[in-house]
C-alpha cells in the first residue's frame, strides 16, 4: 500500500500539473454534453415538398393545407410540371414530389377513390424514408377525414369501430433527448478514460522515465494500480459532472437507484481504464496510441447502440457488438436512468463487464515489460 500511495502522488501531480489534461477530461465533456444532444436529433423536420395540383379543386387545396401545416413540410414549389419538380429534386432543393392528379375531387367523391403520385429523393436515406412515412400517414389522416364526410352513422349502421390508444413508455413525450443523453454520457465517459490512458505509459516511454521506473523495485501490478486509479477517480468526476448537466439542462434524472449506476460504472472504468493501458503497453509513441485507440473507439461508438439498435444489425455485428463494452453501458444506462432497472436485470451485463475488466487488466499487468 505504501508503495501505491507513492506511486498516486506522482500520477496526481502530473494531472494537476497539466492544465490541458484537466481541461481535456473536465471541461470538454461538459461542452460536448451541452451540444451533442441538441445536435443528434432523430427527428426529421423541414423536408422540402414540392407540389403538383393538377386538379385545383377544394379537396386538393385542403390536402396541401393539412401537408404544410403538419409541422414537418416546407413547401418548396407549387403548381408546376413534372420536369420543373424534378428539377429541383436534381439540385437539391426538393425532398420530396407530390403530385395530384386531375379530377381528384371527382373520383373521390364518385368513385370512391383516387390514387397519388409520390416521387422520394433518397440520397439522404434516413431523411427520404422518414420524409415518406410522414406524407403517407398525413395522407391517410386526410383520407380518414373525408371518408367521414360520405358516412354518416345511424342506427342501421352495425358496422363495428375500434378506437386505438397509445402509451409510451418510460419517454411519454418522446422526448430525443432522454433517449440520447444517456448514450452520449456513456461515450464520453468510455472515450476519456480509454484515451487518456492510452497515452499514459506510452508518455513515460517518450520522456525517459520509464526506465527509472523500471529499475525500482515496484512490483508491475503496482505500477499498472498507480495508472489506473487516479484516472478511475477522474472518470468518476467526469460521470457526475454528465449527471448534473443531464438534469440542470435536460430535466433528466435517473429513475432506478443511482447507487447502482455508480457500481456498474466503477467496474467498467476498470474495464475500460484496464483497455487503454492495454494498449499503452503495446505502443512506442503516443501518436501510435492516439491512432490505435482511436480505431477502437470508432467501432465502439458505431457499434454500441447508440445511434442504430443492435437488433437491427446483421449476425457478425451482433456477434461483434458482444465483445464491445460501450454497448453494455449504454443498455445499462437506459435501463437504470430510463427504466429503473434494478440488480437483477444489469446483472448479466454486469458479469460481462466485470469479465472484460478482469482480462484486461491482467493482459496489461502481464504485457507491461519490466527489467530490473
Amino acid at each position: 500500500m505504501r508503495t501505491i500511495k507513492f506511486l498516486l502522488q506522482k500520477e496526481f501531480r502530473q494531472i494537476f500539473r497539466n492544465k490541458a489534461i484537466l481541461a481535456m477530461a473536465i471541461v470538454v465533456p461538459v461542452v460536448q454534453l451541452l451540444v451533442l444532444p441538441l445536435a443528434a436529433n432523430y427527428e426529421v423536420k423541414s423536408v422540402s415538398v414540392a407540389v403538383i395540383d393538377n386538379d385545383h379543386s377544394s379537396y386538393s387545396q385542403k390536402l396541401i393545407n393539412k401537408v404544410t401545416s403538419s409541422g414537418y413540410f416546407k413547401l418548396t414549389g407549387y403548381d408546376f410540371s413534372f420536369k420543373q419538380a424534378y428539377q429541383l429534386i436534381e439540385s437539391d432543393r426538393a425532398d420530396l414530389i407530390l403530385e395530384i392528379p386531375q379530377g381528384f375531387e371527382r373520383n373521390l367523391v364518385r368513385e370512391n377513390g383516387q390514387k397519388l403520385f409520390v416521387a422520394v429523393n433518397a440520397i439522404n436515406g434516413t431523411k427520404a424514408n422518414l420524409g415518406s412515412v410522414y406524407l403517407l400517414n398525413v395522407i391517410q389522416d386526410f383520407n380518414s377525414d373525408v371518408r367521414l364526410q360520405f358516412i354518416q352513422p345511424g342506427a342501421l349502421n352495425w358496422q363495428p369501430t375500434i378506437d386505438v390508444a397509445s402509451s409510451n413508455w418510460y419517454n411519454p413525450l418522446l422526448n430525443y433527448h432522454v433517449f440520447m443523453v444517456p448514450g452520449i454520457l456513456a461515450i464520453l465517459v468510455t472515450m476519456i478514460g480509454g484515451f487518456l490512458t492510452a497515452l499514459n505509459i506510452v508518455k513515460e516511454k517518450e520522456v525517459g522515465t520509464i526506465e527509472q521506473i523500471n529499475v525500482t523495485p515496484i512490483k508491475k501490478y503496482h505500477f499498472i494500480l498507480g495508472k489506473l486509479i487516479p484516472f478511475w477517480i477522474l472518470g468518476n468526476v467526469v460521470f457526475t459532472l454528465g449527471l448534473i448537466v443531464a438534469w440542470l439542462v435536460y430535466g433528466i434524472t435517473p429513475v432506478g437507484n443511482l447507487f447502482l449506476m455508480y457500481g456498474f460504472i466503477a467496474v467498467y472504468l476498470l474495464a475500460v481504464l484496464g483497455f487503454g493501458l492495454l494498449i499503452s503497453t503495446f505502443c512506442d509513441s503516443q501518436q501510435q496510441a492516439m491512432f490505435v485507440m482511436f480505431f477502437f473507439v470508432m467501432i465502439f461508438v458505431l457499434m454500441g447502440g447508440l445511434f442504430t439498435s443492435i437488433d437491427s444489425m446483421p449476425n457478425w455485428a451482433k456477434v461483434v457488438a458482444r465483445f464491445n463494452p460501450v454497448s453494455y453501458l449504454i443498455e445499462v444506462m437506459r435501463m437504470i436512468m430510463l427504466k429503473g432497472s434494478g440488480f437483477k436485470n444489469i446483472a448479466p451485463q454486469l458479469g460481462y463487464i466485470t469479465l472484460f475488466a478482469l482480462v484486461f487488466n491482467s493482459l496489461a499487468i502481464y504485457n507491461y515489460k519490466k527489467t530490473s
